[in-house]
């Protein structure tokens, strides 16, 4: 028994998204139902992207790189939660929650920089087509992809260990459904202003720099499009990168939210539900937005149900 309150102690409460009423169970019904279609989805779009010869381009394999990030993004947050939620066990040991804010910014730090990639690839097949197979070569492609992960797992190693660096010697109780960083570092009864400050370094680093790369590059795609003389060419153009703005605009958004606003506007409630799109619902539409717009993915889809099921 005092094993068992020393445990308690020692691990942190999530306190979650959910309470168990029908509501709330309807609602994590359909989290469960969307994290499933996020697998099957991204998966999906994986082995596609594999399998066909057509779609073995730098476009489609950063593509495929987005989708492996977001099935092991929405695998860090959504089985714990449910596991906790199920069994009515919240608690969390430090280590997994280093773990969990690891993955997560990791993740979501290199989905960061993956994104602006996509957005260079776009710029250099409409602004440089005759060029793309010299601009955008197999090389840069894989160092771009390596990059990306690089960049983002260095900082979800700096992350996890300043905060799990603090003394926590007040509530344990993480008012939020997955570990992260700035809600737990507000349970430490030490100073952390140097860590905010450092959130802020990582935040203008992992998504504004990238950002405005994005920017830059979409300008000058429209630039480009406007003068297109083919309607048909403005539109497929139009068509692949609206579907890629509409990506971008939702995961940066919603990040940008949190992660950047003064501390008067912030509101647990409000942050939660604004943190379940980026965790769980940008997740299951990135393969939406790239496949149902895009005629590539769609005739593949097609022939691999034709082989395998029709």
């Amino acid at each position: 028994m005092e094993n068992a309150n020393d445990t308690t102690r020692i691990n942190f409460i999530l306190l979650g998204l959910f309470n168990h009423t029908q509501t709330h169970l309807f609602l994590f019904s359909m989290v469960l139902m969307i994290f499933l279609t996020s697998l099957v989805g991204n998966a999906l779009m994986i082995v596609l992207i594999y399998e066909d010869p057509r779609l073995h381009m730098p476009m489609y394999f950063l593509l495929s790189q987005l989708s492996l990030m977001d099935m092991m993004l929405v695998s860090t947050i959504v089985p714990k939660m449910a596991a906790n939620y199920l069994m009515d066990n919240r608690s969390i040991s430090p280590t997994g929650c280093g773990v969990q804010i690891f993955l997560f910014v990791s993740l979501g730090g290199g989905e960061c920089f993956l994104l602006a990639a996509m957005a260079y690839d776009r710029y250099v097949a409409v602004c440089h087509p005759l060029r793309y197979p010299i601009l955008m070569n197999q090389k840069l492609c894989l160092h771009m992809t390596a990059g990306s992960w690089l960049l983002g797992g260095v900082d979800g190693l700096m992350q996890a260990g300043a905060t799990l660096s603090f003394p926590y010697c007040r509530s344990r109780e993480i008012n939020h459904f997955f570990c992260e960083a700035p809600s737990l570092v507000r349970l430490a009864c030490a100073d952390h202003k140097l860590f905010e400050i450092f959130m802020y370094v990582c935040c203008i680093l992992m998504l504004l720099i990238p950002l405005s790369l994005i920017l830059a590059s979409y300008t000058l795609i429209l630039a480009a499009v406007l003068r297109m003389q083919s309607t048909v060419a403005r539109k497929k153009a139009f068509a692949t990168c609206s579907s890629h703005l509409a990506v971008v605009g939702l995961f940066y958004g919603t990040l940008m939210f949190i992660y950047m606003r003064p501390k008067s506007f912030r509101s647990v409630a409000r942050d939660k539900l604004v943190s379940a799109f980026y965790t769980i619902f940008t997740p299951v539409l990135n393969p939406l937005m790239y496949s149902v717009r895009n005629k590539e993915v769609t005739g593949a889809l097609r022939k691999w149900l034709k082989r395998y099921f029709l």
